[in-house]
């Protein structure tokens, strides 16, 4: 017997929100930087390179990036170390995003593109260093999953990252972001990928999405220690870490 879950604001039977996901992104792929541009007025580079500086990758790393399809994530650790990095999208489109952007920078070595399910990694368990997902798990059927499996994934002593967007520390910020990205970002996404409906989809995503504390609660839950987090832009935005210990 299937559940339901959420899909943005809409109430959807949980086996189909992967499909209606996919397609959000099928439907975005090509102009998805471009309008991660415009809808944050650049502050998602900086937002990723927190991320990423955090993380503090070293020479020799495996590292998985989870979402991670057009690589955004991944060319920035490729960057500060001489890394292995494992991107893993489920959505074909994002990987051949990423896949011909890396062809574009000249990076041929060092990663690998594969077309995976975060609640089911295709990796065995204890494989990697660090474990990094941006923007991602909010768009999966069960947090609770993709987490235990990000825990399955990394050796003792691993990283998870998570760079999500997430809840503003002050109430009347709050209202003013809401009322921005309602109205705004679905009109925004219309004018540059002719796609309003996964751009609504998409901030409503957001404002399902679990507190900062919430969701150290379930970072925890499935057995991650030193759980903490990092409000940026007044929690716009918040990177969480944890270790496998």
């Amino acid at each position: 017997m299937s559940n339901n879950t959420h899909f943005g604001f809409k109430t959807v039977d949980e086996n189909e929100k992967s499909t209606l996901v996919r397609g959000v992104f099928d439907s975005v792929a090509t102009r998805y930087d471009v309008m991660n541009d415009l809808m944050s007025a650049g502050l998602h580079r900086i937002w990723k390179n927190e991320m990423v500086n955090w993380l503090a990758p070293k020479a020799g790393m495996q590292i998985l990036d989870v979402a991670g399809g057009t690589g955004d994530i991944t060319f920035r650790i490729k960057e500060k170390a001489d890394c292995h990095v494992t991107v893993c999208d489920i959505n074909y489109q994002m990987l051949r995003e990423g896949k011909n952007r890396a062809t574009d920078r000249n990076i041929r070595d060092g990663i690998d593109w594969v077309c995976g399910d975060a609640e089911n990694l295709p990796l065995p368990d204890n494989s990697v260093d660090a474990y990094t997902i941006a923007f991602g798990i909010r768009n999966v059927t069960h947090i609770d999953k993709a987490l235990s499996e990000a825990y399955r994934v990394l050796k003792i002593g691993g990283r998870f990252l998570c760079l999500e967007f997430s809840h503003l520390q002050y109430d009347f910020l709050q209202k003013i972001y809401d009322a921005y990205s309602f109205a705004a970002i679905p009109r925004i996404g219309k004018m540059v990928t002719g796609d309003s409906e996964s751009y609504q989809y998409l901030v409503e995503s957001i404002r399902k999405f679990p507190k900062q504390d919430e969701f150290v609660g379930m970072i925890s839950a499935v057995g991650f220690e030193n759980v903490q987090y990092r409000n940026l832009s007044q929690g716009i935005v918040a990177i969480h870490s944890g270790r496998k210990v």
